[in-house]
């Protein structure tokens, strides 16, 4: 799935991304430091994973978008 980068807080390494229904998703250290990145800027693109659906879904996995 891919999102829009929204926050990122380099402190925690955590933040969150906007779906593309403009749905935003909180997304954690785990979900950050399984993808092996190093820093987020808001607005870019992103492709995560993610858990479950409606309010408990949950992203397992940030990593940026390649074309």
């Amino acid at each position: 799935m891919q999102a829009t980068a929204y926050t990122y807080d380099s402190e925690t390494r955590s933040g969150s991304v906007l779906l593309d229904d403009g749905t935003p998703v909180e997304f954690g250290t785990e979900a950050f430091d399984a993808g092996g990145l190093r820093l987020l800027r808001p607005g870019q693109r992103v492709r995560i994973e993610t858990e479950g659906e409606g309010a408990s879904l949950r992203i397992t996995l940030v990593t940026l978008q390649t074309f």
